[in-house]
């Protein structure tokens, strides 16, 4: 499974692929695409954050949870959806308000954000798959130990990156960023429940990161 992974980010993450949860992981994932299940994304696009990004590029650090459950929808990269998805998810939609709110950016005619991983922004899923229908169908299987490393490797190896977290589940995967080399922008989920309830909306995570990243001499993310 580690041959889908760009070489630069199998150089990172080498120290984890001996270790015996990475192996049981790669294993019950080949089974899982192989067994007649729909498992979301497609097995190309597992590890597409990581192919559209490269580790001299990180910027920015995005997590989500798990992709989509719904097939045709996820496309690898967390919160993104693939172009022809209509209508888009409510946290997508959320996230957008909160783009046009604080940027003045119009919402895109649709929710692939492609565009932000070519510029910079590793889109990570803590879980990187799901059966169809099921979500979180594929919690514990060992993704979290391994975007657990992921995380860990670019704050060690690298500086001034902004990891946005948005959500508890989100603000674990933080803890241990060292928040006097990085920026870390925490809030509520842009999940209806969480935004209605005035955790989200206002963040201003988009206009912050930019700000961050020029005074760091970097070129802001055109969200």
């Amino acid at each position: 499974m580690k041959d889908m992974l760009a070489a630069d980010w199998q150089e990172l993450l080498k120290d984890e692929f001996p270790k015996s949860y990475f192996q049981a992981l790669s294993t019950a994932i080949t089974e899982a695409y192989g067994s007649g299940k729909t498992i979301l994304p497609m097995q190309a696009e597992i590890f597409k954050t990581f192919n559209k990004c490269s580790v001299d590029s990180v910027k920015v650090v995005l997590i989500g949870q798990d992709p989509y459950p719904t097939a045709g929808h996820a496309n690898g990269l967390c919160f993104s959806l693939n172009s022809d998805v209509k209508p888009l998810a409510r946290s997508l939609i959320n996230i957008f308000k909160e783009i046009e709110n604080d940027l003045n950016v119009p919402m895109p005619n649709n929710g692939d954000l492609t565009r932000w991983a070519e510029q910079g922004v590793l889109m990570l899923n803590a879980i990187l798959t799901v059966e169809e229908g099921k979500p979180q169908s594929h919690k514990g299987l060992g993704w979290e130990k391994f975007t657990d490393a992921v995380v860990a490797k670019i704050a060690a190896s690298k500086e001034n990156v902004v990891f946005i977290l948005w959500g508890a589940y989100a603000h674990k995967k933080g803890k241990g960023i060292d928040r006097t080399k990085h920026f870390v922008l925490e809030s509520g989920h842009p999940s209806p429940l969480s935004a209605n309830q005035g955790k989200w909306f206002g963040n201003k995570h988009f206009s912050k990161t930019n700000a961050y990243l020029l005074a760091n001499k970097q070129t802001p993310i055109k969200w």
